[in-house]
């Protein structure tokens, strides 16, 4: 019997760790995960109102210890933190993942209109920042159109995830002239479904994007 491969997932808040374990077990269950928390990093960013030098050495420290306790990728699961991720990046030898990179691959793969639903404001700049530069590598056009869904985050980290879910499915079928959704942050995976129901288009999650990349860059 093969080992899976041992892949590190990094959170800012405890909400992204369910999210992201279900799509591994649905679609990557060879893998071996272990979840690190770090939730002072999401406060921490909050109360800064951008990333300091101090929190992305931070980042960086973060992918040191990962390569020492044997990982053979890092997936950070909290879409506030590019510059930082990309950071680590340049100073580990292992694959290192940023949260949504993998969803943005799939968002620029052709022309089009997009509505990115979030519930964490903070990571919405450096988001649409991400996404054009994408876009511009790939050759392609894509709008985007940003929309916070006030009051979600909230709900979720009161425990109450159906009203988590019922905002952001209504909000997901308020979006018109687009040709898909997407979801910034990895929390915000379980409301597909119901979000589903308000409306045609496609939506793409991160942790569906992240998992299938990284089954094909380590299964």
């Amino acid at each position: 019997m093969s080992k899976g491969p041992r892949i590190y997932l990094i959170h800012a808040t405890p909400v992204a760790i369910e999210p992201i374990g279900t799509s591994f077990r649905e679609n990557f269950p060879a893998a071996k995960i272990v979840n690190l928390l770090e939730d002072s990093l999401m406060t921490d960013l909050a109360e800064e109102g951008s990333l300091t030098p101090n929190m992305i050495e931070r980042f960086v420290e973060i992918g040191r210890y990962c390569v020492k306790a044997r990982a053979d990728a890092i997936l950070f699961t909290c879409s506030a933190f590019g510059p930082a991720v990309q950071e680590c990046k340049r100073h580990v030898s292992i694959p290192v993942l940023k949260p949504n990179e993998a969803m943005y691959e799939q968002l620029v793969a052709k022309n089009c209109k997009a509505g990115l639903l979030a519930t964490f404001q903070p990571s919405l700049p450096s988001m649409l920042t991400e996404i054009a530069a994408y876009a511009k590598e790939r050759g392609t056009n894509v709008e985007v159109k940003p929309h916070l869904v006030e009051g979600a985050l909230d709900a979720l980290l009161a425990n109450r995830a159906d009203e988590h879910n019922r905002l952001i499915a209504e909000a997901a079928g308020k979006q018109a002239d687009c040709d898909v959704l997407a979801f910034a942050q990895f929390s915000m995976a379980p409301a597909r479904a119901q979000a589903a129901g308000r409306t045609k288009l496609p939506i793409l999650t991160t942790p569906d994007s992240a998992v299938s990349k990284l089954k094909a860059l380590l299964a």
